[in-house]
C-alpha cells in the first residue's frame, strides 16, 4: 500500500507541475491548495516517512520551473506539501492513539 501511495504522490506532483507550468495557468493559490489538499490526503494514508512523500509530491514544481527559470527561490514552494503531508499524518497518528486507548 505504501509504495503505491509513494507513486500515487509522485503522479499527483507532476500533474500538479503539469497544469502550473501551462502559459495560460496563473493561478497560484489553486497550486498551493492543490499541494495542500493533496498532500493531506497523503499524509492521512502515510505510516511512515512522511517527509519521502511531501517531497515525491512537491518536488516536481520546483524541479521544472527552476530548470527554466534558473531561479532558486521556487524552492520556498516545498513548504505547502510538507504541509500538507505532516497535517494529514499527525492527524492520522492522534485518531490511530485514541482509538488504541480506548
Amino acid at each position: 500500500m505504501q509504495k503505491i501511495l509513494l507513486v500515487v504522490a509522485f503522479v499527483a506532483g507532476l500533474l500538479i507541475a503539469f497544469v502550473d507550468s501551462r502559459p495560460t495557468w496563473d493561478d497560484t493559490a489553486i497550486t498551493i491548495a492543490a499541494l495542500l489538499v493533496s498532500g493531506g490526503i497523503i499524509g492521512l494514508l502515510v505510516k511512515r516517512r512522511p517527509w519521502l512523500y511531501a517531497l515525491a509530491l512537491g518536488l516536481w514544481l520546483p524541479l521544472w520551473e527552476g530548470i527554466a527559470s534558473r531561479n532558486l527561490s521556487i524552492l520556498i514552494v516545498l513548504v505547502f506539501p510538507f504541509l500538507g503531508v505532516y497535517a494529514g499524518w499527525i492527524f492520522a497518528q492522534v485518531v490511530r492513539r485514541s482509538q488504541r486507548s480506548e
